[in-house]
């Protein structure tokens, strides 16, 4: 049999047939439930090839997430709930709907304005008694489900002025944080002051789901290094008295980017 490997077609294809009578039994066994967690996990590997900047990787993984897109179309269709063709209908529709400035005859000024517009299309979208958070998943990592949700509040007006009424709402938090005399407040202003740094993140352009994964790397990596120089010297990290391991620490910040 002759496949043509660069066509969205044969990957449907063979989803149909590994979900066949007499196809794989693992894949036949699959539901929308039991992928929860292998589509999760295809997201956060397409995140990590896009944080390391490896197009070939990217390439790779781009594939795994979209066998996974495939295969609940197929569960779907087989159960009778939807196909495949209806999956690429309705993204077609709302992409068309969401950008009048090409495909009608609005104008913009920039992306900014794009941004608004398609905020108060996808508000015409909702039902009138919705929130315009409804929509944001709530299973999202919570630093990205933050700054997505200040995000949208944003499209109606809802923002300080300017970034120094956040950085003075942060020191707020810091002095509430050290005042909190039982674990549950504790607890809730840890909270706040997290939402706060996630704003002024969002102020500076900075993504702080991809900035605290980049600073959970360099740990990483700085740890694994002093761990090696501890092997290398013959002695023992947990050995080294709080000064010993600071000093080192700083070694590895000179010594690991």
């Amino acid at each position: 049999m002759s496949l043509k490997m660069n066509q969205f077609a044969t990957l449907v294809d063979i989803i149909a047939r590994l979900r066949a009578p007499g196809g794989c039994p693992w894949d036949r066994k699959q539901t929308h439930t039991s992928l929860r967690e292998n589509l999760l996990a295809e997201c956060y590997e397409v995140l990590e090839a896009l944080d390391e900047g490896n197009s070939e990787r990217l390439c790779d993984e781009l594939g795994d997430l979209l066998m996974q897109i495939v295969l609940h179309a197929q569960i779907a269709a087989e159960a009778g709930e939807f196909k495949l063709g209806d999956v690429i209908s309705s993204i077609n529709t709302k992409l068309i709907h969401r950008h009048p400035h090409i495909f009608g005859s609005v104008e913009v000024r920039d992306a900014e304005e794009v941004a608004l517009n398609w905020e108060a299309l996808k508000q015409e979208e909702r039902e009138d008694d919705t929130s315009i958070l409804d929509s944001v998943p709530r299973q999202m990592p919570a630093l990205g489900y933050s700054h997505e949700i200040q995000r949208r509040v944003v499209q109606v007006g809802f923002d300080w002025e300017n970034i120094e009424g956040v950085i003075d709402k942060l020191t707020e938090e810091v002095s509430e944080l050290k005042q909190a005399d039982s674990q549950e407040l504790k607890a809730q202003e840890f909270g706040d002051l997290l939402f706060t740094l996630v704003n002024i993140a969002r102020r500076l352009g900075v993504d702080s789901e991809a900035a605290l994964r980049e600073a959970n790397r360099r740990f990483y990596r700085r740890f694994a290094y002093m761990e090696e120089v501890c092997r290398q010297r013959g002695v023992n990290f947990g050995d080294l008295s709080f000064d010993e391991q600071n000093s080192l620490w700083e070694e590895a910040k000179r010594g690991v980017e």
